[in-house]
């Protein structure tokens, strides 16, 4: 289905534009809070160890917030939730530029886990508004990742030059206005929003559904690839003097997604969505070797920027792929608490590559750190084939 075709919809371009500037902020909040911490405190450690505290509390709080926001409805929710995210942003500021003891940055900073799933109650949206059409749903979905990266994409570059350029707190501050401004904007459309499920959102979460629990442990594996991918990128670069290069390295493999994201939303897939999903992440899997290679047998920043940039054509096509996978078995009127579990399946799976790519880095070499995505890749592999076999659960639940 042509993306001509999708926002001639009534009132798609209207959420879409709210969507897409409460997104931004999601890359910024986490480059901008290190920069703010480490430059007033000295120490990426206790910075590191904030925004850890921060993914942690967002891990468990964000499904509470989406069941909240399937039981009564997008705009009651996600306004407040976000506005006391806002509030703890602006907190951790203030607890910054006031010298207030460390423990004061970890309360500010966890108070930040109210924020609502932008994506998700997007891609809901779009569930609503295209009434179950697969093809168009499927443009959708390949429309949103694409999103997804270029936000990802852009957002550190656009933290990184206000707190460099203006003052260290200034990422957050135009974060925090981001957010507010686009919430509000995607909570007046409306005409788009899901109806509530009220008292029917109670009962059995979608984490205990047929075929989920399968789909959430791949999404860990697929989030250590990220999270590996990320600290090992910035550790080759500095190893190599050149640290202020990671963001552009890695940011075009955030633009390889992009575009084969988007590429991947004009054509309409065919055969079981399990079976695409297994080629998918064996096609991950096959060219995150890649970026191993590119390292061990170079040793060049702009040979591994060409690497990363292929290798992330296959991450979009794989989200795609899982994200629908969570739409077709979660239980209807709890779409919003699904998705977000596999956001949150994703989250704790970065936290793990982090770690882990990390300790490699550190203790073997950079190069050996490349080595810790392919394994994530391969193990997502192996859980992936577990799912292979459709499962006709949601209709029976529906």
């Amino acid at each position: 289905m042509p993306y001509r075709d999708l926002f001639a919809r009534p009132g798609a371009k209207a959420f879409t534009a709210g969507n897409l500037i409460a997104r931004l902020p999601m890359g910024m909040f986490s480059v901008s809070a290190v920069v703010m911490i480490a430059g007033a405190r000295g120490s990426y450690a206790l910075a590191g160890a904030v925004t850890a505290t921060g993914l942690a509390a967002t891990a468990l709080v964000a499904p509470w917030t989406a069941r909240l926001v399937d039981r009564y409805g997008q705009a009651r929710i996600a306004v407040p939730a976000t506005l006391l995210a806002a509030l703890g942003s602006l907190a951790l500021v203030l607890c910054v530029r006031h010298d207030a003891p460390d423990w004061t940055l970890f309360a500010a900073y966890a108070a930040t886990a109210t924020t609502p799933n932008i994506g998700g109650m997007s891609r809901a949206r779009w569930a609503h508004l295209l009434d179950g059409d697969p093809a168009a749903l499927h443009t959708a979905n390949a429309f949103e990742q694409a999103a997804d990266e270029l936000c990802f994409m852009l957002g550190p570059v656009v933290a990184a030059f206000l707190c460099g350029t203006l003052f260290p707190e200034a990422g957050t501050l135009v974060a925090v206005v981001l957010l507010l401004a686009g919430v509000l904007l995607f909570a007046a459309a409306r005409s788009t929003e899901p109806p509530p499920g009220g008292a029917s959102v109670r009962g059995t979460s979608p984490i205990r559904a047929p075929g989920i629990p399968p789909l959430l442990a791949v999404c860990v594996a697929v989030g250590t690839v990220f999270g590996a991918m990320e600290v090992v990128t910035l550790a080759f670069a500095d190893a190599r003097g050149q640290q202020a290069a990671a963001g552009v390295v890695l940011g075009l493999q955030a633009a390889g997604s992009c575009a084969a994201g988007l590429v991947y939303g004009r054509f309409r897939p065919s055969g079981p969505a399990e079976v695409r999903y297994v080629r998918c992440i064996a096609a991950m899997a096959a060219l995150l070797t890649l970026p191993l290679l590119a390292a061990a047998l170079t040793g060049s920043l702009l040979v591994l920027a060409g690497a990363l940039l292929i290798a992330g054509m296959a991450t979009a096509p794989t989200m795609v792929t899982g994200m629908a996978l969570v739409q077709r078995r979660t239980p209807e009127g709890r779409l919003n608490e699904g998705m977000t579990l596999a956001v949150t399946g994703l989250l704790g799976g970065i936290a793990c590559g982090s770690a882990l790519g990390g300790w490699t880095a550190e203790h073997v070499s950079a190069t050996a750190g490349y080595g810790v995505p392919v394994a994530a890749a391969v193990t997502a592999l192996a859980l992936s084939l577990g799912i292979r076999r459709p499962v006709p659960l949601v209709a029976s639940l529906r």
